[in-house]
């Protein structure tokens, strides 16, 4: 069962998390999601867990739970398909630069305008 656990303090580390989540259960892997430039978390991660009943009780046990001073939410992870979408964005990125094209052939036709005024 893959679980994504929101609301992290910023220290909290993949070893903590994995720490928390061991109290219920078998954890398969626990990783908190840094930013790529200066590596420092994010503030949410994602733990997998063999065993659904495992998983389930510690998303009960630990969801709102206060570590570092914040409550932490834990819910089940969405599909890794769901986050596909992102290629959509990148599709409306092109689209977007097709109309900068358009806009450039437009400044061209306002030139042709300006002319006949």
């Amino acid at each position: 069962m893959n679980i994504y656990v929101s609301n992290l303090s910023f220290n909290t580390s993949d070893a903590e998390l994995n720490e928390l989540f061991s109290a219920f259960g078998e954890v398969s892997s626990a990783k908190v999601i840094t930013d790529r430039e200066t590596g420092r978390s994010r503030g949410f991660g994602f733990v997998e867990m063999p065993s659904e009943d495992e998983g389930k009780d510690a998303m009960l046990g630990l969801n709102n739970k206060e570590v570092e001073g914040r409550a932490m939410s834990v819910s089940v992870a969405k599909e890794k398909e769901d986050r596909g979408s992102g290629g959509g964005r990148s599709g409306g990125y092109s689209n977007n630069r097709g109309g900068g094209g358009g806009y450039s052939g437009g400044r061209s036709s306002g030139g042709s305008g300006g002319g006949r005024w």
